[in-house]
């Protein structure tokens, strides 16, 4: 039986990271399904749409819309009602118009993707396309293309119980890549996300005005926008800090 597949994103079914996390799909599958957003939901999270109605729309054989849904409706849409009778293996969120490093993963659309997919039951991989977004160059899709498919190899022989898979992309050309480096996501003192002023009077945005720093360079920020290095990380579906817990248990007085 072959590998089933169900591909998500955060930047729309129509964003061109999606049409190449298909090509991806298909060097390990021909049996892949889509469903994604209708347009962009960046920085949605793991957010679920409860209390309104969403719809399914067929946009080609086995390509699915949520119109206004979030990656982890989507998800839930396609391995619960769709893939219902044989959910899907294996869940594909991106491949994202941008890095998703540190702290960031904790708002990304693209990581909640595939981490509703391992909350699923199916192994889970969010992949990024690095930019360079001080330079303001158009993004160059051939890291992914040329590396993906090996790097998905590679997590689904080791990837173990529990965990889903963070993979972002260096900007570089492919002949520059340094290899993999499997590395914990940078923790920063404070959330990189600020009040930003809009030209519009009484208006602002929430924006990450600056790279947080400094860098660890065992750590994801430094090894791909440094090191030109793939970065994967392991994240576990545990929440708790369970040394933590049995640390302080009985601790704690009322």
């Amino acid at each position: 039986m072959s590998l089933r597949i169900l591909i998500t994103n955060d930047d729309g079914v129509d964003a061109p990271g999606i049409a190449v996390m298909e090509e991806i799909a298909r060097e390990l599958s021909d049996d892949v399904w889509i469903v994604a957003p209708d347009g962009n939901q960046s920085g949605a999270a793991h957010r679920f749409t409860f209390g309104r109605e969403l719809e399914l729309v067929e946009r080609r054989s086995r390509v699915f819309a949520v119109p206004h849904g979030s990656p982890a409706d989507c998800v839930v849409a396609g391995m619960t009602f769709l893939l219902k009778d044989r959910p899907a293996d294996l869940v594909l969120s991106g491949v994202n118009n941008g890095q998703n490093i540190g702290d960031i993963v904790n708002c990304s659309g693209t990581a909640a993707g595939a981490r509703e997919g391992a909350f699923q039951g199916a192994l889970g991989i969010a992949m990024s396309q690095g930019v360079d977004y001080e330079a303001g160059l158009a993004i160059d899709w051939s890291v992914s293309r040329q590396f993906a498919a090996k790097v998905v190899d590679g997590i689904r022989r080791h990837a173990g119980q529990g965990a889903w898979y963070n993979v972002n992309f260096p900007f570089c050309p492919p002949a520059e890549v340094t290899g993999v480096r499997v590395v914990p996501t940078q923790r920063f003192t404070r959330s990189p996300m600020r009040y930003y002023p809009s030209d519009n009077p009484g208006k602002f945005f929430i924006a990450i005005p600056e790279t947080p720093s400094p860098f660890d360079p065992a750590n994801d920020f430094f090894q791909l926008l440094h090191g030109n290095a793939i970065t994967v990380t392991p994240m576990n579906l545990q929440g708790s800090d369970v040394a933590r817990a049995a640390e302080i248990d009985g601790k704690i007085a009322i």
